[in-house]
């Protein structure tokens, strides 16, 4: 994402989205009654009146909406936004929805930013040339290739195949585990190419031999692979990989793999009872006390008045804040945990101790941490 054009008088910000994690950016920074300005396409209501609405003429314009819908189709790699037009050429008034795609130019106009739209504005700004990474999480008879590129996560192919074990070697099975050997060679010398890294993943001897099998097909790309153990093959060791922080240097640039990461930690942290707060009230009071570092929350819960509240006080004190997607393992179990949590600084006890917020009730701990300074 690349900041073009800031008016702080008016609340302006006009920006070019780069990624497909900027699109994702976008359809959360635009909330209904905003208004939206793109270039666009709409019939030209000047043609003869006699012309068939079908024939008549597009004209590529700028056009500004007032959101009413904001849809992202993450698999199409596109943001709508519908509402009534309020600046343009002609038909003003009359609903029309923008398009927007990879390499647009977008301007919004918001009356303030509050503390989740600004992480995620930052987040974008510093999240230039966002690196693509390739994995593939394999083993004999379930494999997934996925594509990474900052918050995106895009299948590329999920394999299942009957493959018959050591048992059947020299014999038809044999030739069913070279057939699979190959199409998930291909994949990647296919795919290899277009990505940053590849990282192949698994729990038992496929990744070494799919590894080697990729250097004698594709040589050039033998550079880009690490390989890594995981429990799990498919969409599952996927998961596992993104939340161990095992391949942190292959995945970063990575945010979607960032936020697993981060929610692991949270889960980890609240087993311990004292540096992790989840609930609203409990990570409210939390932020309260300077005590958060990183605060996760939902991206159900941006708009939520008491949530930016409590986002607003962690940013003051300088916490980090990460939006987390709904739809990834990692919002999942954050939904879980109230929809928002914090790492915090140092040892830290709420005053009224676990709430519904999180399981962690009554955990032991004195009422309050030391200073921030004994950290």
């Amino acid at each position: 994402m690349r900041l073009i054009h800031q008016d702080t008088s008016t609340g302006l910000l006009k920006l070019r989205l780069e990624t497909p994690s900027d699109l994702w950016r976008i359809a959360r920074l635009i909330r209904p009654g905003e208004t939206v300005g793109a270039s666009t396409t709409r019939r030209d209501p000047e043609a003869p009146l006699d012309t068939p609405a079908a024939q008549k003429a597009r004209r590529r314009i700028w056009l500004v909406v007032r959101a009413e819908q904001v849809e992202f189709h993450g698999f199409s790699r596109h943001v709508r936004v519908t509402g009534p037009i309020v600046e343009g050429p002609f038909d003003v008034g009359r609903h029309h929805t923008l398009d927007l795609a990879e390499g647009d130019e977008v301007a919004v106009t918001k009356g303030s930013l509050s503390g989740g739209e600004r992480a995620l504005l930052e987040e974008g700004l510093a999240g230039r040339g966002e690196p693509t990474v390739l994995i593939a999480s394999v083993d004999w008879g379930a494999s997934s290739l996925v594509r990474l590129r900052g918050r995106a996560i895009e299948t590329v192919a999920d394999l299942e195949r009957g493959v018959s074990g050591k048992l059947y070697q020299g014999r038809p099975g044999e030739k069913d585990r070279g057939s699979y050997l190959d199409e998930l060679v291909g994949l990647l010398a296919e795919e290899g190419p277009k990505v940053e890294s590849i990282v192949i993943a698994g729990p038992g001897f496929l990744k070494e031999t799919l590894s080697k099998a990729l250097a004698e097909k594709a040589p050039a790309l033998a550079a880009k692979v690490k390989v890594l153990p995981t429990n799990e093959s498919g969409r599952p060791g996927v998961d596992e990989l993104l939340r161990s922080g095992r391949a942190t240097e292959a995945l970063r640039g990575a945010v979607a793999a960032e936020e697993a990461e981060l929610v692991e930690h949270l889960v980890v942290a609240l087993g311990g009872g004292r540096r992790a707060a989840v609930g609203r009230a409990e990570v409210a009071e939390a932020a309260g006390s300077g005590a958060v570092e990183t605060l996760l929350v939902s991206e159900a819960l941006l708009a939520d008045e008491g949530v930016v509240r409590t986002l607003e006080a962690a940013r003051s004190d300088r916490a980090r804040i990460l939006v987390v997607r709904d739809d990834g393992p990692g919002g999942k179990r954050l939904s879980g945990l109230g929809g928002i949590g914090a790492i915090l600084r140092y040892d830290w006890h709420p005053e009224a101790g676990r709430g519904a917020g999180g399981p962690a009730k009554g955990s032991p701990g004195p009422p309050r941490a030391a200073p921030r300074s004994g950290a």
